[in-house]
């Protein structure tokens, strides 16, 4: 069963109830209240002001077959491809559910490509059509003669600031039948590219069916429970699997969901509040941010009604066991979980914790529901028990391929085997814990450093914010540690007080190296390693090209 069935589904079940919401409070604190605003509730005056939009079931469904229709009259056939470059925003998931109704492949873009990077992707995706928004015009119209294949552009915003290379989707789209296109969809057809979200290198653009989606929407809601009543607070970018997957549980139970533009702890706090979040999946900037602004007294909890948040949920990177005990401490009443997944298995869930484990924290947790999980040598053995070895993962949500790249493929494709290319380790009760990155393993005087060791170690020191560490050249060791420390706003710390700090690890493990510096994280909360090595370790130019 294709997944548009579900929206369609929701859409006779639930049609009249709201399905999306998008909260904008920038804008908000941009523009004046409404003369009337004192007898407004606080949701009431967003949406006068513009700064809250909805959209029920019923009008979610009818818009994703317009764009259908659209596109299908434009001459966009099944197989064909249509990229997605927009800030999340209400039209984005209808433009995703109308692509995948024509049979045509969704192509999602990091709304932080350059345009260099922009015009790589449409070619390497073999892109036929591209969707864009206002604050990507400069970009778009910097390749134009770049991208001779797609031949339909859409521009998603006001009439008035559209270029003359794109047609209006608005008013295009609103033209169209609101009736289901007669395309038959099967689940082994190609649904949708995503675009790898690593750290090293040009992305790889990968392959996913319809089947694999489906695949998502089970497994997050079997993992979170969502019902008809759960609202999902939908905080990180849509164009990665995982956020739109996480919100995948919400479309199977047919709960709302609520796009919040904007990462603030304020922002976050207000929205949860006066949206009656249930479910709020963060990411460990966030979380942190949100616990040093209570902490300080910057923000007051008894200024907001939490009481319907019932699961905070964090993924996308390994979770310093320090954070989640602080986060206990100040929101007792949260179940927790933690996921790992990758862009190739569909984005989060095929390793779950489970929120019945937190006596567990900081371990991935245990092959998620249809998953199978094992670690394997160098061989491709499967490991001793407590050993360290790569990561492999096998499912219904394994991609296909990495599209037009049949080396990559095979180097992590094997039988129905995905070799992850994360180091892990499995305990005495089963459960999985990440060392490293496999690329990121450090080896200084042939012992292996794990930097997400270190970097959890040096977390629990109170005036540190974040830690990256890498590994640096050494003429006598080969490679040595060293930390990149952000300290929390406010706090004085010194060279000599991280490394009294380190001596609590083995020698060997220290750092021996503190650079105090900012430590850069892509879109989706993932430390920008190898930009720090180009800054601190003379890595390659090659490696910064693409921001992710």
């Amino acid at each position: 069963m294709p997944i548009t069935e579900f929206l369609a589904r929701n859409a006779a079940h639930y049609g009249d109830e709201v399905a999306l919401v998008e909260v904008n409070p920038e804008l908000r604190e941009k523009t004046p209240p409404p003369p009337d605003w004192k007898e407004l509730s606080l949701v009431e005056r967003d949406f006068h002001t513009g700064c809250r939009k909805s959209l029920t079931w019923h009008a979610f469904d009818e818009q994703a077959n317009q764009f259908a229709h659209l596109l299908l009259e434009s001459g966009i056939q099944k197989g064909e491809k249509v990229a997605i470059l927009l800030m999340n925003c209400i039209e984005w998931l209808p433009i995703y559910f109308g692509v995948l109704k024509t049979g045509a492949l969704a192509v999602p873009m990091n709304f932080r490509y350059s345009a260099d990077e922009i015009q790589y992707c449409l070619t390497l995706a073999d892109v036929d059509a591209l969707v864009f928004g206002p604050e990507f015009v400069d970009r778009v119209k910097a390749v134009q003669g770049q991208i001779p294949r797609v031949r339909l552009q859409l521009y998603v915003g006001e009439p008035w600031e559209r270029p003359p290379f794109a047609k209006p989707y608005s008013t295009l789209a609103a033209r169209c039948s609101a009736k289901p296109p007669l395309v038959t969809l099967h689940d082994e057809d190609d649904a949708a590219i995503y675009f790898s979200s690593g750290t090293t290198g040009f992305p790889k653009a990968i392959l996913h069916s319809h089947r694999a989606l489906v695949c998502a929407c089970a497994v997050e809601q079997k993992h979170h429970s969502q019902t008809h009543n759960d609202v999902f607070l939908c905080i990180p970018p849509l164009y990665h699997t995982g956020a739109k997957m996480h919100w995948f549980g919400s479309l199977l139970a047919g709960g709302r969901g609520v796009l919040l533009r904007g990462t603030q702890s304020r922002w976050i706090l207000e929205t949860a509040s006066w949206e009656g979040a249930t479910v709020v999946w963060l990411l460990v900037p966030w979380a942190q941010d949100i616990l040093d602004a209570i902490e300080s007294g910057e923000l007051k909890l008894e200024d907001y009604d939490l009481s319907a948040w019932r699961l905070m949920h964090i993924g996308a990177q390994p979770v310093p066991p320090s954070l989640i005990k602080r986060w206990k401490q100040v929101f007792p009443q949260h179940a927790y979980d933690t996921n790992y997944g990758l862009s190739e298995s569909i984005g989060p869930g095929c390793v779950h914790l489970g929120v019945e484990n937190i006596h567990k924290v900081g371990a991935i947790g245990k092959a998620g529901y249809l998953w199978e999980t094992k670690i394997v040598d160098e061989q491709g053995q499967t490991a001793a028990p407590g050993e360290v070895g790569e990561l492999a993962v096998s499912g219904p949500g394994v991609m296909k391929c990495y599209y037009r790249d049949e080396e990559a493929t095979a180097a992590v494709l094997r039988g129905q085997w995905l070799h992850t290319g994360d180091m892990a380790r499995e305990d005495e009760d089963g459960f999985l814990y990440l060392v490293d990155r496999k690329k990121d393993v450090i080896i200084t005087g042939g012992e292996n450093l794990y930097p997400v060791q270190i970097e959890d170690f040096l977390r629990a020191h109170p005036k540190i914010k974040d830690v990256a560490v890498i590994g640096l050249a050494d003429y006598r060791l080969g490679e040595i540690a060293a930390a990149i420390v952000e300290i929390k706003p406010g706090a004085g710390c010194t060279e000599e007080e991280i490394n009294a700090f380190c001596r609590e690890l083995p020698r060997y493990k220290r750092p021996r190296k503190i650079i105090f510096a900012p430590v850069p994280r892509n879109a989706t909360g993932k430390i920008e390693k190898p930009k720090l090595r180009a800054m601190y370790a003379g890595g390659s130019v090659v490696e910064e090209q693409v921001t992710r």
